[in-house]
């Protein structure tokens, strides 16, 4: 299929897709076997080598919709993380990591990192002369996240991807809070995006998966590690994905648009001292996000004002669920210091402005009224 020529979602429905050829079924039939022949045969498949028919479609689709030549699916967020920047990090090698990112990226990296002999630096801010500021001979990889989680920082992706030109360096984003319908960093010059796609991609808080996208070349470079990890996804799990992803682009745009109408609530709102949403003019990259962004996303973050206990809201919430995931078609509420980013000591936490009443909003697609009424009776029991 030709993405040129195609539209988001017909994209998210069509592109990928496996032909029943059998009985015409409407839907890409499921090829459990984990076991394929291998004599005369143009393919020798495996899972482990991410090549059974449901894999290889799967791919195809998010390598459409993200722009990029190939894809492989992981069995997690983590796993796809993990094992791009290990493809390209060796022992001696330095990387260049942006100051907010996910807890789970920023673990990985203090705890796992000085055991292989990799050096890395984080960035003192998100301005593209902070990460060339960090750059050394041994450099071998930007990485950025944008928007972050959870503080919903913006990043130039555009700009952090010429300086990785520059200086001939493989440049990688997390680009999970956008999701491929809000933010395609591969156009704007990025080599390899990463997703959680248990998230936008997913969208129904029941499937664990993760994705890279990127050329050809790269993603052989990736695969050599990938098959020895073996962080490949089960066929039942990658077929529900597929089946995610045809409504992605419905999903995301109602959860943009519903998060855009309760970020101006929250900021306008009495009882919340400061809301983090980069599609309100107050954020201090609300411009940035606009250029590279084709929406704001469904994601948000806000701090109470003081003397209300953000924990207590939570729990008066009845509506809105406490999850410690994101994402999903029903709207979720979580403390970032006591979920993504409990690994971190309180210092890491404050380092990056998490503070422990900081609350992290994924909205839903439920309707604006509904999600504003639950979040004000939950705060009149907490000034009760």
């Amino acid at each position: 299929m030709d993405h040129k020529s195609h539209g988001l979602n017909t994209l998210c429905t069509h592109a990928g897709e496996l032909e029943d050829s059998v009985y015409k079924g409407a839907v890409s039939p499921l090829y459990m076997s984990t076991s394929y022949a291998f004599e005369d045969v143009e393919v020798k498949r495996y899972p482990r080598y991410f090549n059974t028919p449901n894999q290889v479609a799967l791919a195809k689709k998010i390598a459409t919709l993200e722009y990029g030549e190939e894809a492989l699916i992981f069995g997690s967020g983590m796993a796809a993380v993990s094992t791009a920047l290990m493809a390209f990090l060796h022992k001696g090698d330095h990387v260049v990591f942006q100051n907010t990112l996910y807890g789970g990226t920023s673990n990985l990296v203090v705890e796992e990192f000085d055991k292989f002999g990799i050096e890395y630096s984080f960035t003192v801010d998100c301005k593209p002369a902070s990460f060339e500021a960090e750059i050394k001979e041994n450099t071998k990889v930007i990485y950025i996240e944008t928007p972050s989680n959870p503080l919903l920082t913006i990043t130039d992706v555009q700009a952090v991807a010429g300086i990785a030109k520059k200086h001939n360096l493989v440049s990688m984003i997390d680009n999970t809070f956008a999701s491929p319908v809000n933010q395609n960093p591969i156009k704007l010059g990025i080599d390899i995006v990463i997703h959680s796609a248990t998230k936008y991609m997913g969208g129904h808080s029941d499937i664990l998966a993760g994705a890279l996208i990127s050329s050809k070349e790269h993603m052989d470079t990736i695969f050599q590690l990938a098959k020895n990890f073996g962080g490949s996804l089960s066929d039942y799990t990658v077929w529900l994905l597929e089946r995610s992803i045809k409504t992605m682009g419905l999903r995301v745009k109602a959860q943009n648009k519903n998060a855009g109408k309760l970020a101006k609530y929250l900021e306008n709102h009495p009882d919340v001292a400061r809301v983090y949403y980069p599609g309100l003019e107050s954020h201090p990259d609300h411009e940035l996000a606009k250029e590279q962004m084709k929406g704001f996303g469904g994601m948000l973050s806000f701090e109470l004002r003081d003397g209300l206990d953000a924990d207590i809201f939570q729990k008066k919430l009845k509506l809105i669920k406490s999850s410690m995931s994101l994402a999903g078609v029903e709207s979720t509420i979580l403390s970032p210091s006591k979920t993504s980013h409990g690994l971190l000591t309180p210092e890491e936490r404050e380092k990056q402005g998490i503070k422990d009443g900081l609350l992290r909003f994924s909205v839903g697609i439920e309707e604006k009224k509904d999600l504003i009424a639950d979040i004000e009776q939950a705060l009149k029991e907490v000034r009760a």
